[in-house]
């Protein structure tokens, strides 16, 4: 035997050897439902309470794959475009083209281009096993006569229509793009059997060159389209703009649907982390199943979309104010589960990937339901009591704080029930004097706020809310109030065991609770038709912080607690929005979805409780508040609450009946040397968020005739009263005598935003 027949008989014998081993190898092909389970998207997919999709989010960053696409889903002119351009005896062969493989043989033998041998079931069974892929050099025999092999099983094991499925599912388009639906969805911004011809061939072209140039994709593009029709009626001009643009087109988005910053939040969360849960690929009777990563939240779906379509209607209503942010909380009393998390206003905002639910904002006026619950649980007050309402300087570490009230204007004598409802600042700074800023700080973390600094050192400022709390953990505080003071965190998971604790005193809640449900209560600053009033049971509370910064709407029914936040991610002021105006039209709307069909009832009042008959003392001879019922802790009730009535009682201020002061008096005070009398010099005045521009003033007096006032070298007033419209920043005043010597002067700074007088918008507030 020759050398040369001993080299073709060694050939031939590991020919065969390797045809061997690859056969046995290529037995454990997987079985076409195998592989449709083991298949996974790029994207997690979260659905709601109900399974109702909400987002679907990327989280495999690596590659870029849409859901699996059954055939009867896949265009037919895609189907036929791919059979063409690459295996035109498809359903011919039994996995190996021998004529194709002849062909390509012969071609070789005299350096004649063909179109190749690779059939699509020996591409598949190159996808499906790592064995039999290419590598930069290309394909080794061993790999060749192992693919050939496995093609020829797959082919004995599956339907044609299985193979072809599952190929157009697992081939590589362009760049990470793997499967059709990637590739429909990110090129043509459209499902797979929505694709045209045009689109089917340039589909198939990238098949064969997943990254060549767009002109060549347009010539592949070109050549497919003659072989589907009839090359005389095809018109190829203008394929190559088309095939450039749609390679540049990114349609799949990242992450598309209702609730984005849930969806992250979730895939993040270890506990509650993507999982693969069997699904149905498709609607199609028969039809195995696929893998799909999906999280099942504790959303409802309707109520997710409602309130994404009422935040953007708010605030394109509100355009031309400088506000584009906003989220939105809603909460399931009973359990905690949150039905509802809108994070940003989308497309509004700037700052859209930025989370509103979670991001740290000052509170305002919201945490006041808390400080009057506290003061009531230590008997400090009752809801009855009488608060002083007017002009207070607080001695702080920083100079001295003095609150102002919504209309600048100062009331006298209210009651806590009225002062709470009207959201009066002034008995609340004094309600947390009695209170103490470290007892009410420790309250506040009771009830789920966690607070990064001391009560020290906030001071006196967090009656009016100078603290950072996230929507979520206000809202849920909120919830605590609705459950009678018991605390438990709230839930992303469904169906949760809550573990309530005692956080606040319940017949404390209870009368916090009734009072933001008494539209008389709150009727002396927000009237008593204003959107907070609902047709069924709710207690609410609104807030805004410094600067105008940040609005708030606060509440709960007997059922639901919804939280609501509008403001600019940027941390920038909004002009002329209240209250009232920005997030509480939200909170109604939400409110007001949610008990279409259900009912709310006032909570049951807790053991501990009396309701008594309450009357109050005059004042100018006309009584300060009208007679009520009122609830109070059981030993704390009186008949009458008056000022000076001498009953050692909870909360009777110190003034006189009328107000003013007596004309003897009076007369000493004008006949005295010229002096300032307030503000002290020092003074830190911080503006209200809510007070109208027009209200904007900051009070003078001072002792002596004929005195003049000077701010900052310009006159502004005569008399021993002056007001003037506050503007931010350092101001010297001097008190100047009749015969215009400087009698007094005094040093103060106002925090916040101001107006001028000329100016149509103003008043943008600041609560220290």
């Amino acid at each position: 035997m020759n050398c040369q027949s001993k080299n073709g008989f060694a050939s031939i014998t590991l020919a065969l050897l390797l045809a061997g081993g690859a056969s046995s190898s290529a037995h454990a092909v997987a079985t076409f439902d195998e592989v449709k389970r083991d298949f996974k998207p790029s994207e997690t997919l979260v659905l709601d309470r109900n399974g109702e999709l909400l987002q679907r989010l990327r989280t495999d960053k690596a590659v870029r794959r849409g859901q699996w696409v059954a055939l009867p889903d896949v265009s037919p002119a895609l189907r036929t475009a791919l059979v063409l351009s690459e295996d035109k005896r498809f359903y011919e062969h039994s996995g190996v083209d021998w004529r194709a493989v002849s062909a390509a043989a012969w071609g070789n033998l005299w350096n004649t281009k063909t179109r190749g041998a690779s059939t699509i079931s020996m591409q598949l069974a190159g996808l499906l096993d790592e064995d039999w892929r290419a590598g930069a050099g290309g394909r080794s025999i061993t790999q060749k006569v192992g693919q050939t092999v496995s093609a020829q099983i797959l082919e004995a094991r599956w339907r044609k229509d299985q193979i072809l499925e599952a190929y157009l599912n697992l081939v590589p388009f362009r760049g990470e793009m793997v499967g059709i639906d990637a590739l429909s969805r990110t090129l043509f911004g459209k499902a797979a059997h929505g694709l045209d011809e045009r689109e089917a061939a340039i589909a198939a072209a990238l098949v064969r060159a997943p990254n060549a140039k767009a002109a060549q994709v347009s010539q592949r593009a070109c050549g497919v389209l003659k072989v589907m029709q009839a090359p005389a009626k095809v018109d190829c001009e203008g394929l190559d703009l088309f095939a450039a643009a749609a390679l540049q087109r990114k349609a799949f988005d990242a992450s598309e649907g209702v609730a984005p910053h849930l969806a992250r939040r979730l895939v993040a969360t270890p506990t509650v982390r993507a999982e693969l849960v069997e699904a149905r690929a498709g609607k199609q009777a028969g039809t195995s199943t696929s893998s799909v990563r999906t999280v099942v939240s504790t959303l409802r779906a309707p109520l997710q979309r409602f309130a994404v379509q009422t935040l953007t209607q708010q605030l394109r209503e509100l355009r031309g104010r400088h506000v584009e942010d906003g989220a939105i909380v809603v909460l399931d009393n009973a359990t905690g589960e949150v039905l509802a998390w809108v994070g940003s206003s989308g497309e509004l905002s700037d700052a859209a990937e930025v989370d509103g639910v979670t991001a740290l904002r000052q509170p305002g006026s919201t945490l006041k339901p808390f400080l009057y619950a506290e003061a009531i649980a230590e008997r400090r007050i009752t809801a009855a009591s009488l608060l002083e309402d007017s002009s207070s300087q607080i001695q702080t570490s920083g100079g001295l704080y003095i609150p102002q009230n919504y209309d600048r204007q100062f009331k006298g004598l209210v009651s806590a029930r009225t002062a709470l409802g009207a959201s009066l600042n002034v008995p609340a700074v004094r309600t947390l004097v009695m209170v103490s800023p470290d007892a009410f700080h420790k309250q506040l973390r009771a009830v789920g706020l966690p607070l990064k600094e001391s009560g020290d050192y906030y001071g006196y400022s967090l009656a009016l809310g100078s603290s950072e709390v996230s929507l979520l953990s206000l809202t849920n505080a909120y919830r605590t109030l609705a459950n009678g003071g018991r605390y438990s965190a709230p839930s992303l998971a469904k169906n949760p065991k809550p573990v309530f604790r005692p956080a606040l005193d319940a017949r404390a809640a209870f009368i916090a609770t009734d009072i933001m449900a008494d539209p008389l209560a709150r009727a002396r600053t927000f009237g008593t038709d204003s959107i907070l009033a609902t047709r069924f049971w709710t207690a609410v509370k609104t807030g805004t912080s410094k600067d105008m910064r940040d609005n708030w709407a606060m509440g709960f029914s007997q059922r639901y607690t919804v939280g609501v936040w509008v403001g600019n991610a940027s941390g920038a002021p909004m002009w002329d929005v209240s209250g009232t105006s920005g997030a509480a039209p939200i909170w109604a709307a939400i409110m007001n979805y949610l008990h279409k069909t259900e009912r709310s009832r006032a909570p049951v009042p807790p053991a501990g409780l009396v309701q008594s008959r309450t009357q109050f003392g005059n004042q100018g001879g006309t009584p300060l508040e009208a007679a009520r019922s009122e609830w109070f802790i059981q030993g704390t009730e009186q008949a009458v609450f008056a000022a000076n009535s001498g009953n050692g009682d909870f909360g009777p201020a110190k003034a006189s009946r009328s107000g003013k002061k007596p004309a003897a008096e009076a007369e000493a005070e004008a006949d005295a040397p010229p002096r300032i009398t307030a503000p002290a010099s020092g003074t830190i005045i911080a503006l209200d968020p809510d007070i109208p521009p027009k209200n904007q003033r900051i009070s003078f007096s001072a002792e002596g005739r004929g005195t003049r006032w000077i701010m900052d070298g310009k006159e502004f007033a005569r008399g021993p009263q002056a007001q003037w419209l506050p503007w931010p920043g350092r101001h010297v005043v001097q008190l100047v005598d009749a015969g215009g010597k400087v009698a007094g002067e005094i040093k103060f700074e106002v925090r916040g935003a101001g107006v001028r007088e000329a100016s149509a918008r103003g008043g943008r507030a600041a609560k220290r």
